[in-house]
């Protein structure tokens, strides 16, 4: 299981463009490549299969924990020939970083360093992260090259390669490179909408092969450390199907949710709120992840159909699970960035609002106050949160509804006490947070028993 880190000196440096390029070179040279992503980020794992066409899988240890974040890697890595993780924010960002991602698997860094704007300097930036790392980390990453972004001209290129020391420079992308991934306001465009075409892959794998040493990757990339004990277990049989909605508004889900609903016996039924008439007639309960509903509300509530099909199942007392994006299309409507309204499913008595400002990031940890579908009262669960909207009630306060039970209580990420979260009525849960059901391997199983417990039933299975 051979593999390579890509970080950056910083969020925008171009880690993503590079580490994109890095993939389509790959598999160009013919080498079976297995994409990762350090954090919770699901645009640019939908990016790295557009490009390999294998699932990319979210590497996160705050969320999973370090037994379940290398069992991850070693069983998606086992057939590839190499994999390539790309980072998050700079390299020792955060509580737990890029560089203690790479450490905890074992794996050498590759630096990307944004050279525009300087020469020599590039040298003392390089300089610098090594260092700051030996005196910082009781287990060290190695780093074993350099790439630099935006290069002018070769003799930029050789200014700033010259400045480096004791780190191999193996290439560069050029500064006129004609390659763009379209943005908006969480981040960059879903691979669900193709924002690049395969033209444009084959020339930025042309352009990594012209200015970069992929050979020299391929050698650096080390030997992960093994796992421990294996987290995965055998499929089992059941006969719960969950709904799972997937589309263009509807893409942000951790792949290995699916994966462990389906080896607790779960059948993923996939189905699209925007064009399909209603949920899946033979669905048990339905799943609703994350996305960007606000871009496609039009769409969404002009399909009264399948509206009245999901207030329909959760008024019948089915068990529903929506996250974010999917948890505003179960409320009352979406006033979209123009304060135009757009009705929804209304399965939560109140709406949500667009906001020109991002209304909350980070991660979060939330205990159950009551079983729900996730799990029993106390359950443990961990997940990030980043949206632009807020809750409404009908008068337009920001606050949560009375007539709305929460059941999380919540923390951030350093352990800071946030509002109550994760609305219920029935026996539907919503809520802004994604979880990871990695992140409490009980999750799974509690989800096929409250199905299980649920069906047939009009009337909240859950016990205080």
């Amino acid at each position: 299981m051979r593999g390579i880190v890509i970080a950056g000196t910083h969020s925008g440096c171009g880690k993503t463009t590079v580490t994109l390029g890095i993939l389509a070179a790959l598999r160009k040279k013919g080498y079976k490549v297995q994409p990762f992503k350090a954090g919770p980020d699901f645009i640019d794992t939908g990016l790295h299969k557009l490009i390999t066409g294998m699932t990319s899988r979210n590497l996160d240890l705050w969320m999973c924990g370090r037994d379940y974040v290398t069992d991850c890697f070693s069983r998606h890595s086992a057939d590839a020939d190499i994999s390539v993780v790309e980072g998050v924010m700079g390299m020792y960002d955060g509580n737990i970083s890029t560089a203690d991602l790479a450490a905890s698997l074992g794996l050498p860094v590759i630096l990307v360093v944004d050279a525009y704007g300087m020469a020599e300097s590039a040298g003392a930036v390089v300089k610098g992260f090594v260092e700051y790392g030996e005196r910082n980390m009781d287990v060290l990453p190695t780093v074993a090259g350099v790439i630099f972004n935006r290069i002018a001209s070769d003799r930029h290129y050789q200014r700033v390669k010259d400045s480096v020391q004791d780190v191999p420079v193996i290439g560069y992308l050029p500064r006129d490179m004609d390659f763009n991934i379209p943005h908006r306001h969480l981040g960059l465009v879903v691979a669900e909408e193709s924002p690049i075409q395969a033209e444009e892959i084959d020339k930025l794998a042309d352009a990594v092969l012209r200015h970069i040493d992929m050979d020299s990757i391929v050698q650096k990339s080390g030997s992960a450390l093994t796992a421990g004990a294996r987290l995965s277990r055998p499929y089992v049989t059941s006969s719960i199907r969950i709904a799972v909605a997937y589309d263009k508004a509807f893409c942000f889900y951790y792949e290995d949710n699916l994966d462990l609903l389906r080896q607790a016996g779960a059948e993923i039924l996939t189905f699209s709120p925007i064009s399909d008439n209603s949920v899946p007639a033979d669905a048990d309960a339905l799943y609703i992840g994350g996305g960007y509903p606000e871009l496609h509300a039009e769409k969404l509530s002009a399909n009264k159909p399948m509206l009245e099909s999901i207030r329909k199942f959760s008024d019948a007392g089915k068990p529903g699970y929506a996250e974010c994006g999917g948890f505003m299309y179960m409320t009352e409507g979406i006033y979209d960035f123009d304060n135009v309204l757009h009705p929804m499913a209304g399965v939560f008595p109140f709406k949500t609002r667009m906001k020109n400002g991002r209304s909350s990031l980070g991660y979060r940890e939330a205990a159950l106050k009551e079983r729900s579908i996730l799990g029993i009262k106390g359950t443990a669960v961990r997940g990030h949160e980043f949206h632009y909207s807020e809750v409404l009630e009908s008068r337009g306060e920001v606050i949560p509804p009375s007539h709305c039970p929460t059941i999380y209580s919540v923390k951030d990420g350093s352990g800071l006490a946030l509002a109550d979260e994760g609305y219920r009525i029935k026996n539907t849960l919503g809520s802004y947070i994604h979880i990871h059901f990695g992140s409490n391997l009980s999750i799974a199983d509690s989800i096929i028993d409250f199905i299980k417990e649920c069906h047939g039933k009009d009337h909240y299975c859950g016990t205080r």
